[in-house]
């Protein structure tokens, strides 16, 4: 097999090409300034209202779920150095319809991450009196507000059209000033803040297991901990991708998890006992809707206040701006793996995909219009989000098997044990955040079927360059996948009718999560038909210098 960046030769067309001018830093602090982003602000106010103080146990179990997807997508990324890889290895292993459906998964979820964030944004800025008018009561924006959200979405697209060089620059700055303001607030409001009595006083779990599991998916612990995947999306803008990709996927995971568990610890230990003296669900201080600076004042720490408030726009900023990145390489990915028009690969003389880029944009201001809140989208995007990741343990199940002489940079230790036990928690945490989330995923992963395969099919019909390969024999296990989780959790108490009593369903969707895996490594492509859909992105994804 040749290596990527031999066999790709130096881009010379008007088009341009991606470039690799991305180090291990620039790599990791993607990642971790996609991890730090909104759901600091919010993830552990959200989380103990949801599960009380056991929201601890929440925070570690999601980061658990999240270390052996990382480590999946750890040796992928160095086996398979590619622009929007998480679109692209279900593609290798399953041919075009599992890569189209997959791609769609991963541009969902990442072109939806940045009007959150800003959203996240003009949220705490309710604490000045400028922004007064931006939100309504119930959080949807007002006519101004949805102008200001605008002008953020454009400042995030015109610094990305600078070049990857000046994003991850502007990133890396953004990001030390991300990890040193959560940190910072950590140790200051401990210092002489810190009640052990708060954590038993009203019940360590007084929502039992399920309030656990729920705030996983639904209170934003999960969509917290997302974001490792951005080195992956940039591999094919780095300089190293088979050195720094493991390195800055794990890395960048470890901080996070760290951080965030830090963080619920510190808030619940620092709470006044009155603000939770009617139960956790009825959690209630001066400040709360921006839960960390509402903290600092109560506590008599006004000047952090200031300074969190200020973060709660960089913070998420950052965020939005990488997720901006992401959304336009995923569907540069998607373009050369023929399920979108060849324009989206189309780069410009910074060598960024610049029509992926306007199209992120205006995805973006659509979104503005129907999600009333920060919170009312994230168990949708944490599913979207998790399904995307699910197809890089079936993938890795297959190459375990079909390519097992590929070069691996990284070897993932007990892969054959950890790679479906990720699928399984994966489904998991889909499954946790209800039937009420779900039903409305699989109304847009039908509209993306409409898109992409309407695209696909003329492709084919037209007989096109880039025409996919729709492989229906490697991908017939997808559609029972789908329909199956949507079945079980419409039958679950996690929002659904209940005839699936707690317990029984988490089993249920394990065994049946297994036996998707199954399935899929069975079905899978042949490994000459692999082979082939790799070489062709090795001559397809040339880097420019």
């Amino acid at each position: 097999m040749a290596n990527v960046d031999q066999a790709a030769p130096v881009a010379t067309s008007d088009t341009g090409g991606l470039r690799r001018d991305v180090g291990l830093i620039g790599l990791m602090w993607a990642s971790v300034g996609s991890i730090i982003g909104s759901g600091w602000l919010f993830g552990a106010e959200k989380a103990v209202v949801a599960a009380g103080p056991a929201a601890i146990i929440s925070w570690v179990i999601g980061a658990v779920a999240i270390v052996l997807l990382a480590l999946v997508h750890a040796e992928l990324g160095g086996m398979f150095p590619v622009a929007g890889g998480t679109a692209r290895y279900p593609h290798y292993a399953f041919g075009g319809l599992a890569g189209m459906s997959f791609g769609w998964f991963s541009w969902l979820q990442a072109a939806t991450v940045a009007p959150i964030e800003v959203e996240a944004m003009i949220g705490y800025a309710k604490h000045w009196h400028f922004a007064d008018g931006l939100q309504n009561a119930n959080g949807t924006l007002t006519t101004s507000g949805i102008v200001v959200a605008v002008l953020l979405m454009a400042v995030f697209v015109a610094v990305n059209f600078l070049g990857v060089r000046v994003l991850a620059h502007t990133n890396s700055a953004a990001t030390w000033w991300k990890i040193a303001v959560p940190l910072a607030a950590i140790f200051i409001i401990a210092i002489g803040n810190f009640h052990p009595a708060n954590f038993t006083s009203e019940g360590f779990a007084p929502f039992g297991a399920k309030g656990v599991l729920t705030a996983i998916s639904s209170s934003g612990i999960i969509f917290a901990l997302l974001g490792f995947e951005q080195a992956i999306q940039l591999a094919g803008e780095s300089r190293n991708p088979k050195r720094d990709l493991p390195r800055a996927t794990l890395g960048s995971v470890a901080i996070g998890a760290t951080i965030y568990v830090l963080l619920q610890v510190v808030f619940i230990a620092a709470l006044p006992h009155a603000s939770f003296a009617k139960g956790w669900a009825n959690l209630a201080y001066a400040g709360i809707s921006g839960p960390w600076a509402g903290l600092a004042s109560l506590v008599g720490l006004g000047w952090l206040a200031w300074v969190l408030y200020a973060d709660a726009i960089i913070s998420p900023g950052g965020t939005g701006l990488i997720y901006t990145t992401a959304t336009s390489r995923i569907s540069y990915g998607l373009a050369k793996n023929g399920y979108a028009p060849k324009v989206f690969a189309k780069t410009d003389s910074r060598g960024v995909p610049w029509f992926g880029l306007a199209m992120s944009f205006v995805t973006g201001v659509v979104c503005f219009a129907p999600f009333p809140s920060w919170q009312t989208l994230v168990g949708f995007i944490t599913s979207a989000s998790v399904l995307m990741y699910a197809g890089a343990p079936l993938a890795y199940g297959v190459f375990s098997d079909r390519l097992p002489n590929h070069e691996r940079p990284y070897k993932l230790p007990f892969g054959k044990f950890i790679s479906p036990l990720s699928f399984v928690v994966a489904n998991l945490i889909i499954f946790w955040s209800g039937w009420d989330t779900l039903w409305r995923l699989g109304f847009a992963i039908l509209i993306g079927y409409v898109l992409l395969g309407s695209y696909a099919w003329y492709a084919i019909r037209k007989e096109l360059p880039n025409a996919p390969r729709l492989d229906f024999k490697a991908a017939q296990w997808l559609l029972p996948y789908l329909a199956g989780i949507g079945v079980i959790s419409y039958l679950s108490t996690f929002g659904g009718n209940g005839d699936l009593p707690l317990w029984w369903d988490i089993l249920v969707v394990a065994v049946f999560s297994l036996g998707i895996y199954y399935w899929a490594k069975a079905t899978a492509s042949k490994p000459e038909q692999i082979e082939q859909d790799i070489e062709e992105v090795v001559v397809t994804d040339a880097p420019a210098h």
